[in-house]
């Protein structure tokens, strides 16, 4: 089970970050957006691992057609690239944990 993006049980990461919740589940990767939650298809995944090594304004506008599928959940991770960590930082670790993916 990859590592990145993980949250140990009871933790939690500020702003974005993935988690693989791995066979038996039917979505195996979540989106956590600060406390917040959105499961990933399969398709998602395996959409976006070829942008996993892009630079981050290549990766961002891709990772938000894929996963922002309403405008609602766009602005929460604009809000969350805004007021969390820094952007490139949260991008980073998005685009580790595809890369361990693929």
């Amino acid at each position: 089970m990859s590592g990145a993006g993980l949250r140990p049980e009871g933790g939690s990461v500020k702003g974005l970050s993935f988690e693989q919740r791995g066979e038996g589940h039917h979505y195996k990767v979540i989106l956590h957006i600060d406390h917040c939650y959105v499961p990933v298809s399969d398709d998602v995944v395996e959409a976006l691992i070829p942008y996993a090594s892009s630079s981050p304004e290549q990766f961002l506008p891709v990772f938000l057609d894929k996963v922002g599928y309403s405008s609602y959940l766009r602005e929460q991770i604009q809000a969350a690239l805004n007021h969390g960590p820094d952007a490139n930082t949260q991008i980073a670790r998005l685009q580790q944990f595809l890369r361990e993916q693929a």
